[in-house]
């Protein structure tokens, strides 16, 4: 059984085995939501997430999976809770040139991206996603998971994962012309 679900159980009578866990995963869980919402945003939500993770501690079931799929998780809900409106920032998104898309959010990823190869299609196709499909799509681009660990963060079979990201990059592909945004000339 890995340090952390031992710790977790832990951390119920003694609160100050969570921070174990705070450190083990606070900078991933950083990097994820920095990359989703940008970096003024980071900061509270991953204490957010963090939050949230020590008030339901007790409710933790490592039958069901790992702490580190469970933690991402909580942030894909913290995320899809402090943005409501991603839908319209990513259509402003596509109407502005790479260039001047930078200040915000998860405008900040697809900019990034855009900017190096696609511009504004890449946006249109990114707002054409479902929010489920793009979920798994960051949770794999941005945090790094496995099918397995974005099925348990997501509570979804890791084969609706696959299936999800396929149809994803599909359409990004289409959208594209056939181009694959994460490979160079």
């Amino acid at each position: 059984m890995p340090v952390e679900t031992e710790t977790l159980p832990l951390s119920r009578d003694d609160p100050e085995w969570f921070t174990v866990l705070y450190d083990r995963y606070a900078e991933d869980i950083h990097r994820y939501i920095a990359g989703r919402l940008g970096r003024e945003s980071a900061d509270d939500l991953t204490a957010d997430v963090f939050l949230v993770a020590f008030r339901k501690r007790a409710t933790f079931d490592p039958a069901r999976g790992a702490v580190k799929p469970w933690l991402y998780g909580i942030a894909t809900k913290v995320v899809s809770r402090h943005r409501r409106s991603e839908g319209r920032r990513l259509k402003a998104l596509f109407r502005m040139s790479a260039e001047d898309a930078t200040d915000g959010h998860e405008d900040h990823v697809a900019a990034r991206v855009a900017a190096q190869r696609a511009g504004p299609e890449l946006a249109r196709a990114i707002n054409g996603l479902s929010q489920a499909e793009r979920d798994v799509l960051f949770l794999t681009a941005l945090g790094g998971l496995s099918y397995q660990e974005v099925a348990e963060a997501l509570g979804i079979a890791s084969g609706t994962v696959g299936s999800r990201l396929n149809r994803a990059k599909r359409e990004l592909r289409r959208v594209l012309g056939g181009v694959n945004p994460a490979k160079e000339n």
